[in-house]
């Protein structure tokens, strides 16, 4: 893609942080890395995408003959849209950083997914892409995402547009206490190191209350929200929510 092309791109996505962009576009080469940068995103991925499956997958029984689809937003490198395609979703990842969707590409070229898998697609771009489009889904994933957004408000709204009535939108992120400053930001970046300083903004997370009266506002319904909790060797969902949590709201 030209640079031209990547800068009218810019123009036309007022929901996306560039300075996050730019944060997360940098570590795209290293994202697969289950050892680098994005480890706590690999230990997590299964729990959230097993749980997003769980909740939603009786959808699929009301019509066996076509996967349903779902759409990965802020996919970034393809952590989370590989995994939904090998649960059978077909899967379209999207994300503002083009280096993050090249590296999703790229590790789909390298590590083909299995036959029994859904389709999978990459797409750099927004919501607001989709928006404009008029562009439908049965599931909106959005994980660890809303915290890096410039609206939460209006990207919720963008994400209750994207889905079909009968759908539901899934959201993961951190609640905004002195626990998740303790442990999420000032541990795993400044003290252990498990992220790249700068990774996340305390300010901007979002607590549970917070995030129902925002996708209330969107026109969606609060269904489940669940605590995740990482209760060695792997993460667990828990009733916690003090930290990291995810929500799935119906349309």
């Amino acid at each position: 893609m030209s640079l031209d092309a990547i800068s009218e791109k810019k123009m036309n996505r007022p929901s996306v942080s560039e300075a996050e962009i730019a944060h997360f576009s940098a570590l795209a080469k290293d994202w697969w890395d289950p050892h680098g940068p994005m480890a706590p995103l690999h230990a997590m991925n299964p729990l959230r995408t097993e749980w997003i499956y769980s909740h939603t997958s009786h959808l699929q029984k009301k019509n066996t003959a076509t996967p349903l689809s779902l759409l990965d937003i802020g996919c970034g490198a393809g952590l989370a849209s590989e995994a939904f395609a090998k649960l059978g979703f077909n899967t379209l990842g999207i994300d503002a950083s083009y280096e993050g969707i090249q590296a999703a590409k790229a590790h789909q070229a390298s590590f083909p997914l299995p036959p029994s898998s859904a389709p999978l697609s990459y797409r750099h771009g927004s919501a607001e892409d989709l928006v404009a489009e008029r562009k439908e889904f049965d599931i909106v994933s959005a994980l660890e995402i809303i915290e890096h957004v410039n609206d939460p408000q209006e990207f919720l709204n963008m994400l209750s547009s994207l889905t079909r009535p009968g759908g539901y939108v899934a959201v993961s992120t951190m609640s905004r206490t002195l626990r998740s400053y303790a442990m999420a930001k000032l541990g795993a970046e400044y003290l252990l190191r498990m992220l790249p300083i700068g990774t996340h903004d305390w300010k901007k997370f979002i607590n549970p209350d917070e995030l129902a009266t925002m996708a209330r506002k969107a026109g969606l319904r609060v269904t489940n929200v669940s605590g995740m909790t990482y209760i060695p060797p792997k993460w667990r969902i828990s009733k916690n929510t003090s930290i990291n949590y995810i929500a799935l709201f119906s349309k």
